[in-house]
């Protein structure tokens, strides 16, 4: 998702966005330790946007 269709969320829906996204990341390192995940590059992909979404919603907070 791109940060210009973040910033049109709400405050209400970027926390929702920010825990389903914290709850891919925990499945995903779950996936890596156990061996199971193909796409290491996504970990770092989800963790991207997590910032991204905690740092619009910092903004409009601000």
């Amino acid at each position: 998702m791109k940060a210009s269709e973040l910033r049109k969320l709400t405050n209400e829906e970027l926390s929702k966005k920010t825990v389903e996204l914290e709850k891919e990341l925990f499945n995903l390192k779950f996936q890596l330790h156990t061996g199971r995940l193909e796409n290491t590059a996504k970990v770092n992909a989800i963790r991207k946007q997590i910032s991204q979404v905690k740092t619009i919603l910092s903004e409009k907070q601000a």
